[in-house]
């Protein structure tokens, strides 16, 4: 299953938002350095579908606020 994922690191609170389209804004409390923010991504996502953080994967876009997420069930 992939995902376009938008983020928003530096909040002030964790939360997912789901779009129209079926695309995700993540604010994230991480900020975006040293792949921090990209980990606590995948922590998210992996606690919201359920699955090992080893079965989600960013696809396209590490250093962008705009990621493609693939998740593996």
């Amino acid at each position: 299953m992939k995902i376009q994922v938008k983020v928003k690191p530096n909040s002030r609170q964790q939360k997912i938002e789901e779009v129209d389209g079926g695309s995700l804004v993540i604010c994230l409390k991480s900020p975006p350095i040293d792949g921090k923010a990209n980990q606590e991504l995948i922590e998210l996502l992996a606690k919201k579908f359920k699955v090992a953080k080893s079965q989600v994967l960013i696809k396209f876009g590490l250093s962008s606020k705009n990621k493609l997420v693939e998740i593996a069930f």
